[in-house]
């Protein structure tokens, strides 16, 4: 792509790149050639597209290192329980304490997805 300037009776001077597809003459900040309709650059994201991407990706890897020392601290208390009753009541614990936290860990991404969804760089 090669770049010239252009400057129009009282505006301020534009880089005009060539299309690589058609030689037509756009602007650099263009996304598509409005000739040929080829992208030219990728569209980025805003400031809150970055950062709920990076609360997305966060919030999974918090949730995964918590379910895994939830399923250690479990299987401490499961091991030191004396009695059926308690291994009983270790199971039923873990069982309810798991299904809330995948409640919460699907909730969570449903919600931060939607954001990062929403906050994606228009085309």
């Amino acid at each position: 792509m090669q770049m010239a300037l252009q400057k129009h009776e009282g505006e301020e001077i534009m880089a005009l790149i060539t299309c690589p597809e058609c030689s037509n003459e756009v602007s650099d900040t263009a996304l598509k050639c409005p000739k040929c309709g080829v992208q030219l650059r990728k569209p980025k994201r805003g400031f809150f597209g970055k950062l709920f991407k990076f609360l997305f990706i966060a919030f999974n890897i918090i949730m995964l290192l918590w379910m895994f020392s939830y399923f250690g601290a479990v299987s401490d208390v499961a091991s030191n329980a004396s009695s059926g009753a308690e291994q009983a009541g270790t199971a039923i614990g873990a069982t309810l304490g798991t299904g809330m936290l995948l409640f919460f860990w699907c909730v969570g991404d449903v919600i931060l997805g939607l954001l990062v969804l929403f906050t994606r760089p228009k085309k």
